[in-house]
Formats: C-alpha cells, sequence, structure tokens
C-alpha cells in the first residue's frame, strides 16, 4: 500500500512545479524583444559598380557581396536627385526635392529647411542613440542632430584628416577654372591607418559597435567618402587593375547621342569627358575608380567584421546606400547630374533580423528609407514624410509594387521616372526620352519618337511629380545684419584654412560685368572651387571663422582672398 505522506507531498511539489512553470510562462510572455538598431552606411558617388549588381567586370567587392547576400538587395533602387546635397538632405529630411524646393548642391540645408527634424534627431528624441561618423549630410554634420559624432560635431565638418599628395594634380592636368580641382587620381604609398579618411570612420564606428550605449538602441551612421573624387588611395588598392588590362565602361557607346533631344544632348556633353580623353587619361581614371571602390569595400569590411562580433549582432539592421551614381563616359558625360541609369540607379541592401534575404527589382527610392525605418522598428511616425514603406518587399521582394521612383534633377519639371521595365525622362522644355531597360539596360536606344510607345508615354506623363514648387533660396540669416563688410586681400599667398569653429554667413555681392569662382582653400591648402557666381548678383553661404576664400574671374585672373573674421563678412565686387 502507497506511503499517504509520501502521495501528499509529491503532490504539493507537483503543484508548486506547475506554478513555477506557468509564472515563467508569463514572465517570458510578457517580455517584448529588445528595440532593433539601426546600421546606417553610406557610400559617396557608388554606382552599380559592385559585384551584386554587376556593373563593371572587374569590380573587386567580396564585402558588398558579403553584405548583400544578408539582405533584401534592391537592384532597381534609385536616388531622389543625382547631386550629393539634395539627394542627402531628402533622404536624411524624408522630404522630396521637389516638395522641400531643394534641387542642387548650392542651396544649404539648414538655409532651406531650417526647422526640419532629420533621421538621427527623430529616432533619438525616440529613446535611440544618434552617433555618426564621416559624410552623411553635404559636407556638414548639422550638430543639432546628433548625440555623438567623429569628428567632433561642434566642429561641423565631417571629414577626419585624409593624406593627400603634397603636389596637385597628379593625373589630370587642370583644364580650367571649370574642372573640379579633385578630378585627379592616382596611388599613395601609405598603409590603411596613414591615409586616414574612411579608414579613420570604419575604426570609429567599430568602436561604437563593439561598445554600445548602455540600455538604449543606437542609431549609428557610417559615411565612407570613397569613391567620391579625388581617387587617391593607398597603393594596394590599385594593384589587382593593371593599367593596360583595365576595361572601359561597358555602358559606353560612340553613338549614343544620336537619337537624344536637343536637352539630353546638352545635358551629356561636359567639358570632362573630352578632356580627359586629350590627356590619354580615361583608362587610368576608370582604374582610379575601381581602385577607389576596391578601398570602400575594405572599409565596409572593417565595419562587417565589428558588427559580427558586437553584443548587438543578432538585432541589428543594416542599411547599405549610395547617394548617386556616376558616369565614366557613358553618354558623353563624367561626373553625375544626370537622369540617366548610370548616375540615378544606386545600390540598396537591407539586412533585417530573422529575415530572409533575397533579391527585389521592384522600382524603388532610397527617399523610402525614413518611413522603412520607422515601420521596422515601430517608433512614431514623423509628420510630411514622402516615400513609401518598403517592409512588405523585405518580407517578399516579389509582392505587387504599384510605386515609381522619382529622381528629381535641377528644377520642378526636370526629371526622371523609373518604372519595373521602362524609364522616362522629362526636361524643363519638354523634350523627352523613354527605355525599355529589361531589353536595353544601358539606355541606347531612346523610345520616344516611337509611336508604339504612345500609350507608355502617356502614362509616364501622368505620374509626373504633383505640387513641385520652385527652388526655394535660401533664408537670409538674420546674422548678415551683424556681419561686416570686407576687402579682399591682394598680397602674398592665400594661407590653409584654420579648422572650422563657429558657423557664420559670408555674402557675396558681385556688382561687376564679371561672372567670379568661388574657391575654399582647406585645410590642407589644397584649392576647392565652390561655386560661381554670376555677374550683377548675390549669394550668401556659410562658412566658419577662420576658412579662407579665393575669388577669381572665369578668365582666372585672382582678385584676391579673404580670411572669414568673427562674425562672418559681406564682401562687395564692382
Amino acid at each position: 500500500m502507497p506511503n499517504l505522506s509520501n502521495l501528499v507531498i509529491k503532490s504539493h511539489l507537483s503543484k508548486l512545479l506547475l506554478l513555477i512553470v506557468q509564472s515563467s510562462c508569463s514572465l517570458f510572455a510578457d517580455q517584448t524583444p529588445p528595440p532593433l538598431n539601426i546600421l546606417f552606411i553610406a557610400v559617396d558617388d557608388l554606382n552599380d559598380w559592385i559585384s551584386p549588381l554587376g556593373g563593371h567586370p572587374q569590380t573587386l567587392t567580396p564585402n558588398f557581396q558579403r553584405l548583400a547576400s544578408q539582405s533584401v538587395l534592391f537592384t532597381n533602387a534609385h536616388c531622389p536627385a543625382p547631386a550629393c546635397g539634395p539627394s542627402r538632405a531628402a533622404i536624411l529630411s524624408g522630404i522630396a526635392p521637389h516638395l522641400s524646393g531643394l534641387y542642387e548642391n548650392q542651396q544649404p540645408l539648414r538655409e532651406v529647411q531650417p526647422e526640419v527634424t532629420l533621421m538621427p534627431r527623430h529616432f533619438s528624441n525616440h529613446g535611440y542613440h544618434a552617433a555618426g561618423s564621416g559624410k552623411i549630410l553635404h559636407y556638414v554634420i548639422d550638430p543639432q542632430s546628433w548625440d555623438d559624432y567623429f569628428p567632433a560635431k561642434e566642429k561641423d565638418n565631417p571629414f577626419p584628416f585624409t593624406l593627400y599628395p603634397e603636389k596637385r594634380p597628379v593625373s589630370l592636368p587642370r583644364g580650367g577654372p571649370w574642372q573640379y580641382l579633385e578630378t585627379d587620381w592616382g596611388p599613395l604609398d601609405a598603409t590603411d591607418e596613414e591615409f586616414g579618411g574612411d579608414y579613420s570612420v570604419s575604426q570609429w564606428v567599430s568602436q561604437q559597435l563593439a561598445n554600445p550605449p548602455a540600455n538604449k538602441p543606437f542609431f549609428l551612421a557610417c559615411g565612407l567618402y570613397r569613391p567620391h573624387e579625388p581617387w587617391f588611395v593607398p597603393a594596394k588598392y590599385f594593384e589587382p587593375f593593371p593599367l593596360n588590362q583595365v576595361q572601359l565602361p561597358p555602358g559606353y557607346r560612340p553613338d549614343d547621342l544620336d537619337d537624344l533631344p536637343p536637352a539630353g544632348r546638352a545635358l551629356a556633353r561636359n567639358r570632362y569627358f573630352p578632356h580627359i580623353q586629350w590627356h590619354g587619361q580615361w583608362r587610368a581614371g576608370v582604374q582610379g575608380y575601381l581602385a577607389s571602390i576596391h578601398f570602400a569595400d575594405a572599409m565596409l569590411g572593417n565595419v562587417l567584421d565589428a558588427l559580427e562580433k558586437s553584443p548587438r549582432r543578432d538585432n541589428t539592421i543594416v542599411v547599405l546606400w549610395s547617394d548617386h551614381g556616376w558616369h565614366l563616359g557613358e553618354k558623353e558625360h563624367w561626373q553625375k547630374f544626370t537622369g540617366w541609369r548610370a548616375c540615378s540607379r544606386v545600390p540598396l541592401m537591407i539586412k533585417v533580423p530573422k529575415n530572409n534575404p533575397g533579391i527585389c527589382d521592384q522600382p524603388v527610392s532610397t527617399l523610402d528609407l525614413f518611413k522603412t525605418l520607422i515601420s521596422l522598428t515601430g517608433i512614431p511616425e514623423r509628420d510630411n514624410l514622402s516615400g513609401h514603406d518598403l517592409t512588405p518587399l523585405l518580407k517578399n521582394p516579389t509582392a505587387e509594387w504599384p510605386h515609381l521612383a522619382l529622381t528629381q534633377l535641377r528644377g520642378p519639371k526636370d526629371f526622371a521616372l523609373s518604372g519595373k521595365q521602362f524609364r522616362y525622362i522629362h526636361y524643363t522644355n519638354g523634350d523627352e526620352e523613354l527605355y525599355d531597360i529589361a531589353a536595353d539596360p544601358h539606355e541606347w536606344t531612346n523610345l520616344a519618337p516611337d509611336p508604339a510607345h504612345k500609350e507608355t508615354l502617356s502614362s509616364f506623363r501622368s505620374r509626373a511629380p504633383k505640387n513641385a514648387i520652385s527652388h526655394k533660396r535660401p533664408q537670409q540669416s538674420t546674422k548678415l545684419k551683424k556681419t561686416p563688410q570686407v576687402a579682399l586681400t591682394t598680397e602674398g599667398e592665400p594661407p590653409p584654412s584654420l579648422p572650422g569653429s563657429g558657423k557664420v554667413p559670408f555674402q557675396i555681392k558681385n556688382q561687376s560685368n564679371r561672372h567670379l569662382q568661388l574657391i575654399w582653400i582647406d585645410q590642407q591648402g589644397n584649392h576647392k572651387p565652390v561655386e560661381k557666381i554670376a555677374k550683377a548678383s548675390t549669394r550668401t553661404i556659410p562658412t566658419h571663422v577662420g576658412h579662407t576664400w579665393l575669388i577669381k574671374t572665369k578668365s582666372g585672373t585672382i582678385l584676391g582672398h579673404l580670411i572669414i573674421p568673427k562674425n562672418g563678412a559681406r564682401l562687395y565686387i564692382e
């Protein structure tokens, strides 16, 4: 006969164990998963010359491939604008250029949109630690948007020390004041650490991943400057691309402009490409771009390695994007600023924890990132966001997608629309282009004049951007009332700029009958053309106390230089 006392004890133990199990289950059921972190990686001036997109057969990008294999790779992603300033402003503000009025690099973000809450500040306002390094916005940090930054956000200069040759140019002689000084390239006898720049950025970001903020999710931005010009990187990144074996761009075709309308031909032909050809530097330029991409890939690898070792590796969203693409002779064009696919199409990959990787060929925009990250993290949405939430495509890359991707050029009626099969370009004067990218990925055949595509043209016309506004001119800063009138110094060489301290306005009133060129002297003494000032016009730009500016005429005559004083400067030129 069983022992009654033992049965009673076992019964009580069973009930106690059941209560413990139920309590534990209830406890875990009530727990929510930790908030998702965000690693936000921007790569400057990068077109589709990475292995996941296959834009150039010789590119070496194992780390771009590594991230793409873990992500949803968007193969039909496009930028909001084909220039650094408006593209980055749109992505970080979540407001399309045709709605903000910010279309060009010469429009400073905070003078066009002084009150807008940018992405990092929005996440910080909702419990995130917002930190960043390198170029995220266009040549500024915007200190108010970040909790922490490298270099120090108070200086509002996103670039750490970068090694450049002492004497410039190295490879491409200047063709005139029209040529951007940084259009130059070559290998450097230096290690990654000696080079600095993106290496320093990757190290700082890696440290943040290794030591994330306690009790807070992070929004961590990493801005890689290469392959932005100049294409100077350590020599080891040039070595895989022997000059005599470098292949020219696959998208180049010598008769490519024959079927373009006048506005397209005018935009295509700039002075850079014939100048580069004249000096026999086309192949060397391609080599410099490939080397710079290879270097950027290595810096990306540093960051991905750090993420894999990070305590937050399993609950971090990774987003990688470029601000726009780049022409290396396609359409007889060098640089950016166009609506063709070589310039509008950009790398975009999004890795979400526990989400299956995949490939999506639906037309999307990097403008969609603000809404998408809000959706993925569950924080409150900000008002007046443009773009579309990409989470349906992250769950199912082949899902139906009714949207087109808009790339706004230099004005409200100057734009490109990308669909799944066709792309459409509209110019201010009414000229049009239409391409079947499924059959013609390099856009060699303009179908707009073909009557067979009348309905396709009509469909794209009906989806032109609505409520587009004109260029929004920078608001005149109240500080201008306090800025002293200054004169140019004509004696001696202009000194390098001092490290930036306070931001102040610089107004140039050109009352002469000559067009002028405004040139910034950086901290290494390099001359960097910034802006042209038409005759009988006035421009106001933001600068820093201690920065040096040089003024030339369009013909190259030096009028003099000045160093920005404490309260900024007003300069009158007669």
